[in-house]
């Protein structure tokens, strides 16, 4: 019978084993391994229990700090270890994922660990000043008895004490200092007779000496502060100053006792911390959780309104796969210097928000330059070339501008109206700005919440497929029908365009693909229907998909329709740009029909149908509608469509126009040769029902 596994550690085990690890060399705790692991785990479900908690509070973890200066976690390196591990663990594990808000709890969690212990340790450190200076006052007091004994033992706590301790008067002359002392201002060994008051740093001077008269006249027995002293170089050095006072034999007031420790090392690591926490690691500027903050602080205050700039770099993964990492990094430090020099002078805030993307907050002032001023400078900048590897180096931005917006805009309107003008002068190509348009962006607000909600539509079955009869205009007998997409009150073209946004084209694709084809399939039961073709046309993702044969294939083998009753019309634009032509090949090779559909007649996509064996090609739909709004049928664009037809023709290859909407329309288009035609005058989309019965009549 063989022993049973021992059950799986947790994601907090392996926080408190990593722990152990980054801690247990550099301190000694009397503990065992084990012991200490079990001891930190209890650590670690009181900052995991913290971080998770709602309502958030960084109080709970306090504990931590106590606990762990308790059981003489108190090395020289434990702190930093345990922020290192803590912070990498906090904000990166997939189990927190979820947290709202992490990084800045994160910050708040870490603070209040490393104020607790810095604070918990000081009160330990402090106990044995106390513990010192007591010993201290029973030698003087015993000097009658054993003055040998008290001087000798009072010189070995004075002397070996690591902490600086200093005698001064009431009037703050330096009666005694240890060596101490004299490390922590830098090796200044002549303090005796001086003015301790006059090594005060000047900001901390006046509250100081207000401590020590306190102290004097008896207000307060003692006090412990964390101020500056100047060291002898003209340094400052953070320490914490312990301070009480010696009475004479009569009971008078004699001296102040000062206990100094430095702790410039534990206060420059918690700023480098907070720093590291706030600030992008590359670059120098804020990260996006701090300019949010700071977003939001501009925002209140400002008199003038601000501005907020949201930049992308344009192109700018060809400097990553070109020139290398290293040299994308030299260029997107060069941009935030840049970027930094175009705003001096001003009240901003310049952050790097994303991999290429920069976001600047302008609080206006009268002499703020305007905003078209503020874009030609940020390009003029941005166009210098950075010289790497003798080659030099320039790019570009593309910028959407929000100036001067209502006061009551959240700091997440703020950043979301940024981010859509930016989307739209993306669309307008290369080094394009935009300001903030409302219509705008209510009309994306309400595209974007249509398309959000199109993988539930297609889940819950509410996206449909009609049919559309397509017409041979010779005779006007119907010689197909089209899978038209419906959703609601929206037709074909929008549902393809939202399938493209939210990356459903693939599936929606292969859904209208099966679903039409078992209906058809379904229909050719009846000998009145059996010759009817099912066309289907794809949109640019569909057409480059590399399993669109698979997916024909699998359609023809599930339904039993034959391939003669199958047309697959692909996007012109998705074979011109690669992926699409192959399909069209192995779909033509296994004997299906095969088109182009948003074809234009231009000279590229007109070598398409000599070099792919195209059967039909599809009239670009904004096409049509320009031809049908206008009404001399001797114009240039109707002349060149009447060219393109026959030049189509010459191919060998049919012409279909879709969405012909009246009888003129329809006369025109077989007047000047097209072969096929469907639209809202021969017929409107129509259910499987409708289908029926319509074929059923003919």
């Amino acid at each position: 019978m063989t022993a049973q596994e021992p059950p799986p550690r947790t994601r907090r085990q392996e926080l408190a084993r990593e722990w152990v690890e980054a801690v247990y060399s550099t301190t000694y705790v009397p503990m065992s391994s084990t012991e200490i692991e079990l001891y930190l785990l209890d650590l670690v479900d009181v900052v995991v229990d913290a971080l998770q908690a709602e309502p958030f509070t960084a109080a709970p973890v306090a504990v931590v700090g106590d606990r762990m200066v308790a059981a003489h976690f108190t090395g020289r390196h434990t702190l930093q270890r345990t922020v290192e591990v803590l912070g990498r663990a906090l904000l990166f594990s997939p189990e927190l994922g979820g947290v709202d808000r992490r990084a800045e709890k994160v910050v708040a969690i870490l603070g209040t660990v490393g104020a607790r212990y810095a604070t918990a340790l000081r009160l330990d450190a402090l106990d044995q000043q106390e513990e010192i200076k007591w010993a201290l006052l029973r030698a003087k007091r015993g000097v009658e008895r054993t003055l040998e004994l008290s001087e000798a033992r009072f010189r070995e706590v004075f002397d070996s004490s690591a902490v600086g301790i200093v005698i001064t008067g009431l009037d703050g002359t330096v009666v005694e200092a240890n060596d101490a002392m004299a490390t922590i201002l830098g090796g200044d060994r002549s303090l005796i007779g001086r003015s301790l008051p006059a090594r005060f740093h000047p900001e901390d001077a006046e509250l100081l000496i207000g401590s020590y008269r306190r102290v004097s006249e008896g207000v307060v027995d003692r006090f412990r502060e964390q101020r500056r002293l100047i060291r002898a170089d003209g340094e400052p050095a953070w320490v914490l100053l312990a301070v009480s006072l010696l009475r004479d034999a009569d009971g008078e007031p004699a001296y102040h006792v000062t206990m100094v420790e430095d702790v410039s090392e534990l206060h420059l690591m918690r700023k480098n911390l907070d720093f590291l926490l706030l600030h992008d690691s590359l670059t120098g500027l804020s990260n996006r959780q701090h300019f949010i903050t700071q977003l939001e602080a501009v925002h209140n205050r400002s008199e003038r309104g601000i501005t907020l700039y949201h930049l992308d770099l344009d192109s700018f993964s060809l400097i990553n796969n070109g020139l290398g990492h290293a040299a994308g990094d030299r260029l997107l430090k060069q941009t935030a210097h840049r970027l930094a020099a175009v705003v001096e002078g001003e009240e901003t805030v310049v952050a790097r928000i994303g991999g290429d993307e920069f976001a600047i907050v302008v609080d206006n002032s009268a002499t703020t330059p305007g905003v078209t001023t503020m874009i030609d400078m940020i390009n003029d900048e941005l166009a210098e070339p950075v010289f790497i590897d003798d080659r030099g180096v320039a790019l570009t931005a593309t910028i959407g501008v929000l100036d001067r917006p209502s006061r009551d805009w959240s700091v997440g309107e703020l950043l979301r109206a940024a981010n859509t003008t930016l989307h739209r002068a993306k669309a307008k190509g290369k080094r394009q700005w935009l300001p903030y348009d409302p219509h705008e962006d209510s009309r994306h607000r309400t595209w974007a919440d249509v398309a959000a909600s199109m993988p539930g539509a297609l889940e819950n079955g509410e996206i449909e497929v009609d049919f559309q009869p397509v017409v041979a205009l010779a005779d006007r007998t119907v010689v197909g029908v089209a899978a038209q997409l419906r959703w609601g009150t929206r037709g074909h073209r929008q549902c393809l365009e939202l399938a493209e946004e939210t990356g459903l084209s693939l599936p929606v694709g292969q859904w209208v693909l099966r679903h039409a084809g078992e209906l058809v399939a379904r229909w050719r039961e009846d000998a009145a229907l059996a010759a009817v073709p099912l066309h289907v046309s794809l949109g640019p993702m569909q057409s480059r998909d590399e399993d669109l044969v698979g997916a024909v294939k699998r359609t023809l083998d599930e339904t039993g329709l034959p391939v003669s009753e199958m047309r697959i019309s692909v996007n012109t634009r998705a074979v011109l740009t690669g992926g699409g032509d192959d399909n069209v090949r192995v779909l033509a090779d296994a004997g299906i029909t095969t088109g182009l559909n948003a074809f234009h007649g231009g000279q590229d996509e007109l070598a398409l149908l000599t070099e792919l064996p195209i059967g039909s090609v599809t009239i670009a739909d904004a096409d049509v509608r320009r031809l049908a709004a206008g009404p001399d049928r001797d114009s240039v664009l109707h002349n060149a469509m009447t060219a393109l037809v026959a030049v189509v023709h010459q191919a060998g290859v049919a012409v279909v126009a879709t969405g012909v909407a009246s009888e003129d329309e329809a006369a025109w288009w077989a007047g000047i040769g097209a072969d096929a035609a469907q639209g809202e005058f021969f017929a409107p989309p129509l259910t499987p029902e409708e289908v029926t019965g319509l074929f059923g009549r003919n």
